[in-house]
C-alpha cells in the first residue's frame, strides 16, 4: 500500500439523559420516538466500505456525533485511514474518533484494549499479533448495527461491545474467569508511526475508577488538541503508569469471574478534561449501556424514516439505507455539552444557545451531492453547518475552510468550496445565516489572498502550469468558486462585486482548446503545454497539472455555465460527441495516476468526484436519455452489499449522497443555481420528510423494474416538460410522477427550452 501516493496522502508532510442530542431535534414528521413502525436500522449494512478503498468504519457512533467508538485493526497506510479494513485478522483495540472514507488519515484517539495473560503494552503487528496486545478476530463473530458494534477478542476469550452518544462512548467487556484480567489505555496510538506526532500527551489516574488525560497531534491536522475522561464500573485492582518516551500509557489490572461484565464510559472533548467530564456526566450519568444502544438505535432510526423507499429490490434497500446511513457520519459535532468549543483560532470561544459547532468538512468532496442532500433532508441543520463555516472564516488565521478537522485547517484539496455550500443556502433561502458578516471573508478570498496561485489566476485568467502545480484543477475550481461568491456577494448587497465575479466565472474559458475540444494547461507565455496527452495528469512531470483527474474529466468540470460552454465546443452535437467518446475510451491510465481515480467508465472516474455531475450533462444538450441510460447503469455497477461495494474512498458521505439523490432520480449539477437535473428514479416510490408539511413524492409508473426511460412527467397532476426543477418548486412539498419505459423517449427533453438554465442564457 505504500506505493499508493496519493495529493491527500502526500499533503500529509438509568433517568434520561439530560443533554442526549444524538436524538436531534424533532421538528418534522420523522421525529416520532421511532421514525414510524418499520425499523429501518435493520437495513444498514455497515460492513459495506469497510473493504476494499472504501475506507469506511464500523464502530458505533450517533448521527453527526462527535464520538466515532470502533476497532481499529491498523493505524498507517492508504486503505487504513479510518483504522480498519476487513482484510485485516486481528484487532489493536478501541478508540474514539475516526474518519469516514477519507483519502488522508488522522484521529483514532484515546485508545482501549482489554485483554487477560501477560499483559503487553506494545500494539504488536498484523503477521503476529501475539507480540502485542492485538487480538485475531473473526468477521463471523461482528456484529456492526447503527450506534452498536460487538466482536469476539478470541486471543482473550473477551466479547467486545461498543455503542455511543454524541459526544461519550460506552463500552462492555464480558470476561471469562481470570486473575490476569486488564486493560491498557495507550494514549500514543494515533494513525501514523512518527513519535513526534503525538505532543503534550498527559495522562493521569484521578481516582480507583477514573483516568483522564490529553494531547496535542501533529498528523494530517496539524496541532489539534483531544482531552478524555474516562470511568470504570470497577475500581481497579491496580494502575500502572507505562511511558514509551513522553508518550503515556495506563496499564489497569483487575481479577474476573467468568462472564463478569465490566464496562467503560468515555467522554471527549476539544476544550478540556473538566469539559470532557461534563460530556461524559451529561450524556452516560449511568452503567445502563442497553438504554444508550437503543437510544442510539432511536437516533438512527428516525434520521434514517426521513426517506422511505417502496422497492422489491432488498439490494437496492441495503445499499440505499446503508448509503444513507454513510451521509450522516460527517460533518461531526464538535462542541461540548455547556456551549464551548477549540475554534479555528486555537482558541476556546462559547455558542449561542441552541447553536452548534462542527467538525469534518470534506467540503471539495461533499459540496457536490451531500450537502444539497442535507437542503432536502436535514433542513434544520443547514444553518447550523453554514453557520459554522462562517465562524471558521472569521476565527481562522487562513480564511475559509477548505478542509477543516477538529479546529485545525488542513488545505487538503484544490478550491475553497465552503463558498459553495454559503451560496447554495442563500439561493435556497435558509434563515437565520448573516450572510453579511460571511462576505468580508469571502471578499478577502477571491479579492486580494494571494492563495494556491489565486494571485496569478486573477492576473491572468488563468494559472500557469509552469509556475503553480494542478494549475489546471485550481483554475477551474476558482472559476466554479467565482461563481459562488458572486451569489453570496449579491446575498450581502455587493452588487457590483457579484457582476465582477459573475463574469469573472467565466475564466474556465481560458482553458478550453477549441481545436481538440479539450482542456488543457497553458504555460505562462499563453503557449498551450505540450506534449498533450487528455489521460495524462501532467505534462511538466515536475507537478500534476490536475488534481485527481486527467482532461477528460476536466474537460467536463464546468458546473454552472453549460450553455456558454457548450457553444465553444461548436454545438449540442459535438458536446454529446464529446460526451459519448469520454465513456468509449478505455480504462488504461498512466502509471503515475493516483489510485483515487477509480470506478471507471471508459475515462468517466465514479469513484472520484470530479466526474460525478458528468452523467447528467446530456440534459443541457437535448439527450437526456442518455444521462437516463448512464445514470442507471452506474446506480447498478458502481454500488455493491459486500465490504468493496463503494467504487473509491467514501469521502465523508460523498460517494453515498450521489447514490440517495440519484436514486431519487435527479441531481444538483450546479448547487449554486438551487437547481436540480432530472436522472431517472431507481424505486417504485420514495417520500422525503423536508420539514412540517414539507414532503416530496417522487413515484415511478413501470411494468418492468428495468424500465429506465422517461416517457413523461408530471409535477403535482400537471405535466412537466422541463428535465429540471428549482428546489423553491418543491420548498413546500410536492409530487412527480414518472411515466418509465424500456426504450428511450427521444423528443422529451429535447427541446432547447427543456434544458436546465445556467450562466448564459
Amino acid at each position: 500500500m505504500n506505493s499508493m501516493i496519493t495529493r491527500r496522502r502526500l499533503l500529509q508532510a438509568a433517568a434520561v439523559l439530560p443533554a442526549l442530542d444524538c436524538l436531534g431535534p424533532a421538528t418534522d414528521s420523522a421525529s416520532a420516538a421511532d421514525g414510524g413502525a418499520e425499523d429501518l436500522t435493520r437495513f444498514v449494512k455497515i460492513s459495506i466500505g469497510t473493504g476494499g478503498h472504501g475506507h469506511t468504519y464500523p464502530g458505533a457512533t450517533c448521527p453527526f456525533g462527535m464520538v466515532q467508538l470502533s476497532p481499529d485493526t491498523f493505524n498507517d497506510d492508504w486503505d487504513w485511514c479510518s483504522g480498519y479494513n476487513a482484510s485485516d485478522t486481528s484487532i489493536m483495540g478501541f478508540s474514539h474518533t475516526h474518519l469516514s472514507g477519507t483519502g488522508c488519515g488522522d484521529l483514532l484517539d484515546v485508545l482501549v484494549m482489554p485483554g487477560t495473560g501477560a499483559a503487553k503494552t506494545v500494539p504488536g503487528s498484523r503477521e503476529h499479533p501475539e507480540q502485542g496486545y492485538r487480538s485475531r478476530f473473526s468477521h463471523d463473530d461482528e456484529v456492526a448495527t447503527p450506534g452498536y458494534y460487538s466482536v469476539l477478542l478470541r486471543d482473550y476469550a473477551i466479547r467486545a461491545e461498543l455503542t455511543a452518544t454524541e459526544r461519550a462512548g460506552m463500552h462492555k467487556y464480558t470476561f471469562p474467569k481470570s486473575d490476569t484480567s486488564h486493560f491498557i489505555v495507550d494514549l500514543f496510538h494515533h494513525y501514523g508511526n512518527d513519535p513526534r506526532e503525538v505532543r503534550n500527551a498527559d495522562l493521569k489516574v484521578t481516582s480507583p475508577d477514573t483516568i483522564a488525560g490529553g494531547r496535542t497531534v501533529y498528523q494530517w491536522a496539524k496541532g489539534r488538541q483531544i482531552y478524555f475522561a474516562m470511568k470504570f464500573s470497577k475500581p481497579f485492582l491496580s494502575s500502572e503508569m507505562v511511558t514509551d518516551g513522553p508518550h503515556p500509557k495506563c496499564l489497569l489490572r483487575y481479577q474476573t469471574a467468568q462472564d463478569e461484565v465490566i464496562y467503560v464510559k468515555t467522554g471527549i472533548s476539544a476544550v478540556s478534561v473538566e469539559g470532557a467530564l461534563k460530556n461524559l456526566e451529561a450524556e452516560i450519568p449511568d452503567w445502563n449501556f442497553d438504554r444508550v444502544r437503543e437510544r442510539a438505535r432511536q437516533a438512527w432510526q428516525r434520521e434514517l424514516s426521513r426517506v422511505r423507499i417502496e422497492t422489491s429490490n432488498p439490494k437496492h434497500r441495503e445499499i440505499f439505507y446503508t448509503a444513507l446511513y454513510h451521509t450522516m457520519l460527517a460533518p461531526t459535532l464538535f462542541d461540548d455539552v455547556d456551549g464551548q468549543y477549540r475554534g479555528m483560532d486555537g482558541k476556546l470561544h462559547s455558542l449561542a444557545p441552541g447553536a452548534h459547532n462542527y467538525s469534518t468538512f470534506s467540503l471539495w468532496d461533499t459540496y457536490r451531492a451531500a450537502h444539497p442532500l442535507y437542503t432536502l433532508t436535514q433542513r434544520e441543520r443547514v444553518p447550523d453547518l453554514v453557520n459554522c463555516l462562517i465562524r471558521m472564516a472569521t476565527e481562522s488565521p487562513l480564511g475559509l475552510p477548505v478542509w477543516p478537522l477538529q479546529g485545525v485547517e488542513t488545505s487538503c484539496m484544490t478550491g475553497y468550496h465552503s463558498v459553495v455550500v454559503i451560496a447554495e443556502a442563500a439561493e435556497k433561502g435558509f434563515p437565520g445565516i448573516d450572510f453579511t458578516k460571511a462576505y468580508p471573508m469571502v471578499k478577502r478570498r477571491v479579492m486580494s489572498d494571494d492563495y494556491q496561485g489565486l494571485a496569478l489566476y486573477r492576473k491572468m485568467g488563468y494559472i500557469p502550469c509552469d509556475l503553480v502545480e494542478e494549475s489546471a484543477s485550481k483554475a477551474l475550481d476558482y472559476s466554479y468558486d467565482d461563481w459562488a461568491a458572486a451569489r453570496i456577494a449579491r446575498a450581502a448587497g455587493a452588487e457590483d462585486d457579484a457582476r465582477l465575479l459573475t463574469e469573472r466565472s467565466k475564466n474556465y474559458r481560458n482553458l478550453f482548446d477549441k481545436k481538440i475540444r479539450f482542456m488543457r494547461p497553458r504555460l505562462q507565455n499563453g503557449e498551450w503545454a505540450s506534449p498533450f496527452d487528455p489521460k495524462e495528469i501532467s505534462i511538466m512531470k515536475k507537478w500534476r497539472d490536475f488534481t485527481e483527474s486527467n482532461a477528460w474529466q476536466a474537460t467536463f468540470a464546468n458546473q454552472h455555465d453549460l450553455k456558454g460552454y457548450i457553444e465553444l465546443f461548436g454545438g449540442r452535437e459535438a458536446f454529446v460527441a464529446q460526451l459519448d467518446a469520454l465513456f468509449a475510451q478505455s480504462t488504461d491510465l498512466p502509471p503515475d495516476t493516483p489510485p483515487d481515480v477509480a470506478g471507471l467508465v471508459g475515462m468517466y472516474a465514479h469513484g472520484n468526484e470530479p466526474s460525478h455531475h458528468i452523467a447528467y450533462l446530456y440534459c443541457y444538450a437535448g439527450a437526456p436519455w442518455k444521462t437516463q441510460e448512464r445514470v442507471r447503469s452506474l446506480l447498478e455497477t458502481m454500488y455493491h452489499d459486500d465490504p468493496d461495494g463503494v467504487a473509491g474512498n467514501e469521502d465523508c458521505g460523498q460517494i453515498s449522497a450521489w447514490y440517495i439523490i440519484s436514486a431519487l432520480g435527479f441531481y444538483a449539477v450546479d448547487p449554486v443555481s438551487g437547481n436540480y437535473v432530472f436522472g431517472t428514479p431507481l424505486f417504485n416510490r420514495a417520500v422525503v420528510e423536508m420539514g412540517p408539511g414539507s414532503t416530496l413524492t417522487v413515484e415511478a409508473k413501470r411494468k418492468s423494474p428495468e424500465d429506465c426511460y422517461i416517457q413523461s412527467v408530471t409535477f403535482n397532476g400537471k405535466p412537466y416538460h422541463k428535465v429540471w426543477f428549482r428546489h423553491a418548486d418543491i420548498a413546500r412539498g410536492g409530487t412527480f410522477v414518472f411515466q418509465m419505459g424500456p426504450r428511450p423517449n427521444r423528443q422529451f427533453g429535447a427541446d432547447a427550452a427543456a434544458a436546465p438554465p445556467s450562466l448564459t442564457p
